[in-house]
This record gives structure tokens, sequence and C-alpha cells, in this order.
């Protein structure tokens, strides 16, 4: 029988959860000046480059469920940094003033974010292991 340390640092799984946990870490020490966790502060960043966008293509940029979308929106919109216009069935999400003034403190803290996990990896192994981990997620996600 293998030794479980082992089998465990040759598993996908536990070894994508290990750096996932690591990254994590960081973003949320990073954001916390945003008053935000990274992925609300990513859907901010989404919303800012689109004056209105709905919430189906929120949902296919964060690669997350409608639902899940819709409570991140519900928070969002409680902290007075979003706001719903409906159009039709359409539900379209833009900046309040509160939100657009929050986009640099965000812009510090991705880069503070990329700063730190730069000072332990290279910008090239960055971009490899970035792109490495989206080929394979898509190929998890069916689309290759």
């Amino acid at each position: 029988m293998t030794d479980i340390n082992e089998s465990l640092s040759g598993c996908l799984y536990f070894a994508s959860n290990k750096l996932a946990r690591s990254i994590s870490k960081m973003a949320d020490e990073e954001f916390r000046i945003t008053g935000l966790s990274p992925t609300y502060a990513f859907l901010i960043c989404i919303v800012n480059e689109n004056t209105e966008i709905s919430q189906k293509e929120i949902s296919e940029k964060l690669h997350m469920t409608p639902s899940t979308i819709t409570r991140f929106i519900d928070k969002l919109e409680n902290k007075n940094l979003v706001i719903r216009r409906s159009d039709g069935k359409t539900t379209l999400i833009s900046l309040t003033k509160k939100g657009v003034e929050l986009i640099p403190c965000i812009s510090k803290a991705w880069q503070n974010l990329h700063e730190r996990y730069s000072s332990i990896l290279s910008e090239e192994e960055n971009q490899e292991l970035a792109i490495a981990i989206n080929k394979v997620a898509n190929k998890f996600e069916g689309k290759c």
C-alpha cells in the first residue's frame, strides 16, 4: 500500500485545494482593505467594465451559478454598491456612485495581491501556471 502522504501529494484534488487555500488566504488578507471578499470585488470590476451587465453575463464570467450571483448581488445591493434594473425578463446590474468610488481601493488590493504572489513565483511562472490551470479547468468543464 502507498504511503498516505505520497497519495495526497500525487492527488490533483488535494493539490489544487492546497493551492486554492493558500491563494485564497493571501487574497482575503489583501482585499480586507476593500471590506469585500475577492469574488465580490471581482464582480464589481466586471460591472464597472460594462455600464450595465446582466446577471447571466456575470454568472458566465465568474463561472458561478445564477443563484449564487443573485445572492452576491443582493449583498452588494444592501451595501449600496450596485443597483438592479429590470429590462423585460433581463435584470441589468450597474454600479452606484459608492461602488464606483470603491474601484481604486479594489485596484490597489489586486495590485497588492499580484505583488505578493509575484514575490513567490516569477511573472513567467505566474502566467504559465494560470494558463495551465485554466486549460485543465476548461477540460473539466467540457470546453476543450
